[in-house]
């Protein structure tokens, strides 16, 4: 993966044909999640499988022990992220998301994942710059636009 093939991707994610944008998305999902190469994604597998199994306190502690040894690895700290916001630990989750948009400035998956861990704190003017940011790199994600909406209509 080149800084080429990100730019395209990006670009892709704004262009008119819906398949275009979904192997654009496919493949910056694909690179997020191998920038460590193939041990990195199977340990992000790994502690999903946690997660999907129920071992919380598993898949918390494999993903903290990632970050510690690979700070920068963007996708590790999305992953906690997610982990925050489904034990609705809503601050841990801004903070992770933080994180990944630090590294990753274009995740597209962070920032919506920071608007609706804004929205669930009821930081609403937050959460709407988050899925703004959010539809300017995938400006035809529908639920970002309506996401929007409902926080515009919550500061009214």
């Amino acid at each position: 993966m080149s800084k080429t093939d990100i730019e395209r991707w990006l670009a892709d994610l704004k262009r008119s044909d819906e398949s275009v944008r979904e192997q654009a998305t496919a493949s910056l999902w694909h690179s997020w999640f191998h920038q460590k190469g193939v041990h990195g994604a199977q340990q992000l597998l790994q502690a999903q499988t946690f997660l999907d199994a129920g071992q919380v306190g598993q898949c918390e502690s494999l993903l903290k022990s990632i970050v510690d040894v690979q700070p920068d690895f963007a996708e590790a700290w999305n992953r906690l992220a997610v982990l925050h916001f489904v034990q609705k630990d809503y601050w841990g989750a801004i903070a992770d998301c933080q994180k990944v948009i630090e590294r990753v400035p274009y995740h597209f998956g962070a920032l919506h994942g920071l608007g609706l861990s804004h929205r669930a704190v009821g930081h609403y003017t937050a959460a709407i710059q988050a899925f703004r940011q959010a539809l300017e790199v995938q400006p035809y994600a529908l639920v970002n636009q309506r996401l929007i909406l409902e926080c515009t209509a919550q500061l009214e």
